[in-house]
């Protein structure tokens, strides 16, 4: 079964590779019933009509406008796209495009098509969003061309660029149902204006298409060109292969992205006089030093590269060996239910089972591990280790580890793969840093958005040799082994648990004192856990300090349940109808205990029995009963102990009275998706009004005190590859009017695997629905 429909007809403009390729994924995922199609060539739209990948043919774009289609898409060359724009604005302004239809192309520039854009929309004295005109375009291609070699995954794993600019060509819910489009398509979707999208695609994409086409100009020039192209390399082929796309495509993007293009070429000359200066000279020392960068730089893009191709396949082939990731269309149909009841056992805590593999593999001797979560998250790490030479076996949630040392780590044959941990990246960065092996770490399309220049800046400071990638600096991570570590003191620019532990994972092999100082206590697992591996920690206030050069000592881990996973029946125990929900043997550390205080501020009726202790751990059952919940503002020193249980916090404020406000959790923008933005969008299809800050969000809830009335209404939620948000949608449906569809939800695989089977026995009526 298909995606759900986002546009009920779609007309485009050009069937070459590219729009055949997008019309042949939307049919494949049903994400539209109808598809009208014009193009110059008679013989492709002749061909698409036969093979079903179009429904009606329209001679001209004149006869294409109709006002029963909602999306446009222009697929034609640069200059072509412009004198279409100003077509189809005379359309409008003649009443033959609907004021809700949306207008998207796919030119390779952006700012000559914006100007298009603006000049046609001032022409017809409409504001610059008259048109719905979203700019994108993808950075896919094939070496074959036109709809014979149409392909629907060509764009799967590839990046998508959505240009935004002021004054804007749309307003923000149309880029966001293409931002949509395009992810359900498969492609990792990027939003920058313009002017920088022509700049960067100046140097990665055209200057390189130049240089290709002039190389080969020139060698076909000499005299004796036949012996040159006789004897030619594999090198020129690669370089030359370019050289054969269309002269006239070309020229186009050439023209239209003059400046932006002749600025790269100057740089490239400047650069090139560089190393003719240095071969005339004989200068080996820089020359080297130049190669060396360069060959550096060109293995890490390599990396990219690969991890694209990882993308596009249809299964992981990493993950496989512990735990396959599952469809990725799978959803949840959940209907109303208030009937909310039951005393459950969530999954073991993720921070802790990451870390009882991460400090088991570096400990001498053999370490038990019990209640570890099967999780891909976890599982991720558990592989990383295996890949590094570590002897683990696991039955069920028990593993057992064979440590290796401190100085026991193998170089793995190939990148290691996080899939969608963030933990495992960045903690791993700070043990990789350290060792003498070159390594890789990759991740999935939401891993690789997520910012891991918070970790390699300190790492930088401590010495290691780290590169991340892109502007934001992401994934994939490599990282030059053979550096000497030096202990540092440095100060968290905010209170995160992921840097801190990164940080004191790498200082256990630096030469010195490292320091770490947080504004806010956040999470200390990983001080706990070390001490229980017998590593000491000296934590004073905000200061930890640990000093390199020890061992640690195998022990025994029992892992409590995730508090994390818990909130989300605390919330749905405190919203829903019924008795109530208990969660036994939950993880109680003072250092994530923040959604307990904070429902507990809203007026939620919770209670804690059979507070234990193990493995240095706290641990208690937890008990909530139906509460009338009340607006608060949360306070900020709660925010870094309850970071990861806002997504279902919101939830737990639209069923409030009164309003709820948070601030200081910017830290939320850069989890897995930016949880503040897309839960905003999420609460706001349902029916509750959000107003989104720099660092929160203020939520007007809904709820009545003394009722269980619904709050929220139905519809469909992107999760956005974020298993908190899919979870979290998923309690609301205990308050919602109607069905609630959530799109994406094979990504709760990664922390909560039953999460579905529990929600059922409590009460949800909750059903998954797989994608083709």
């Amino acid at each position: 079964m298909g995606d759900t429909v986002l546009f009920k007809k779609t007309a485009i403009i050009g069937l070459g590779l590219i729009g055949s390729s997008i019309l042949s994924a939307m049919r494949d995922r049903g994400l539209t019933q109808t598809i009208v199609a014009t193009d110059t060539d008679p013989s492709s739209l002749n061909f698409a009509k036969k093979v079903g990948l179009i429904d009606e043919i329209a001679p001209d774009i004149d006869s294409l406008c109709q006002t029963d289609v909602d999306l446009f898409i222009i697929a034609t060359p640069t200059r072509a796209t412009s004198a279409i724009i100003y077509q189809l604005a005379c359309a409008k302004a003649d009443g033959n495009i609907a004021n809700t239809a949306i207008i998207t192309d796919v030119a390779s520039t952006k700012m000559s098509i914006y100007q298009a854009v603006l000049g046609a929309c001032e022409q017809n004295n409409q504001p610059s969003d008259w048109l719905n005109f979203v700019l994108s375009h993808p950075i896919a291609g094939a070496e074959n061309s036109g709809v014979h070699a149409r392909n629907p995954r060509l764009f799967v794993g590839r990046q998508f660029i959505v240009c935004t600019d002021n004054p804007p060509t749309a307003k923000a819910h149309f880029i966001q149902k293409i931002k949509i489009l395009w992810e359900r398509i498969g492609a990792n979707v990027i939003i920058m204006n313009s002017q920088r999208h022509d700049e960067i695609l100046a140097y990665t994409s055209h200057l390189p298409h130049l240089l290709s086409f002039n190389l080969t100009y020139q060698l076909a020039s000499h005299d004796d060109n036949l012996d040159i192209f006789r004897y030619a390399a594999g090198g020129f082929a690669d370089f030359s292969r370019i050289s054969a796309s269309s002269p006239v495509m070309w020229h186009d993007i050439f023209m239209d992205n003059k400046h932006a293009l002749l600025k790269s070429l100057d740089e490239y000359e400047a650069n090139l006089a560089t190393f003719r200066q240095l071969i005339e000279q004989e200068d080996s020392v820089k020359l080297i030093e130049y190669l060396t960068t360069a060959r550096h730089a060109r293995r890490h893009f390599g990396h990219m590269l690969a991890q694209a191709q990882l993308h596009k396949a249809t299964h992981n082939p990493h993950l496989p060996r512990e735990n396959a990731m599952t469809d990725q269309t799978q959803r949840y149909h959940i209907t109303p239910s208030q009937a909310i009841h039951g005393t459950i056992t969530v999954p073991g805590d993720k921070s802790i089972s990451h870390r009882s593999i991460m400090l088991g593999s570096l400990a001498d001797g053999i370490t038990h591990v019990s209640g570890f979560l099967e999780g891909e998250d976890a599982l991720a790490t558990l592989q990383a280790f295996k890949d590094m030479g570590v002897r683990i076996e696991r039955d069920g949630d028990k593993v057992t580890i064979y440590g290796v040392g401190v100085d026991g780590l193998q170089a793995p044959k190939d990148a290691l793969y996080m899939g969608n941990s963030g933990t495992s990246m960045r903690l791993l960065a700070g043990i990789l840093s350290a060792q003498a092996f070159d390594s890789v770490m990759t991740g999935d399309v939401s891993l690789s958005k997520r910012p891991m220049e918070r970790v390699a800046k300190p790492l930088r400071q401590m010495g290691a040799v780290i590169q991340t990638t892109g502007e934001k600096g992401t994934a994939p991570i490599s990282i030059t082994g053979g550096q000497k570590l030096s202990g540092i003191e440095y100060a968290l620019p905010v209170a995160s648990a992921q840097i801190k532990s990164c940080l004191i994972l790498a200082s256990l092999w630096a030469n010195g004192t490292t320091t770490i100082i947080e504004p806010e206590i956040s999470r200390d697992h990983t001080e706990r856990m070390l001490t229980a591996f017998g590593y000491p920690v000296n934590t004073d206030g905000n200061k930890i300090s640990i000093t390199g050069g020890g061992r640690l000592t195998a022990t025994d881990i029992t892992v409590p349940a995730d508090i994390s996973s818990a909130a989300f029946f605390m919330v749905l125990g405190a919203i829903g109808g019924g008795e109530g929900l208990t969660i036994c043997q939950v993880g109680m550390n003072p250092t994530r205990t923040g959604v307990i205080d904070i429902l507990k501020l809203m007026g939620a009726n919770i209670s804690v029995s059979n507070e234990t202790v193990v493995g240095g751990e706290p641990i208690a059952d937890i008990t909530v009963k139906p509460s009338d919940l009340v607006g608060i503002d949360i306070p900020e020193h709660l925010v870094p102990l309850a970071i990861d249980e806002f997504p279902v916090l919101f939830v737990a404020a639209s069923c409030a009275t009164g309003t709820t406000k948070l601030t200081g959790a910017k830290e939320l923008r850069v989890k897995e998706s930016d949880r503040i933005q897309v839960m905003a969008d999420g609460l706001g299809t349902l029916g509750i009004d959000c107003t989104v800050l720099e660092d929160g969000i203020i939520i007007d809830g809904k709820g009545v005190a003394g009722e269980r009335n619904a709050v929220f209404g139905g519809g469909h939620i992107d999760s956005h590859h974020d298993h908190r948000i899919a979870m979290s949608f998923a309690v609301a449906s205990s308050r919602a009017t109607d069905e609630i569809v959530i799109h994406g939800t094979q990504t709760v695989a990664t922390s909560f695997p039953n999460f579905a089977q529990l929600a059922g026995e409590v009460g949800l009526n909750i059903s998954i629905e797989q994608g083709e």
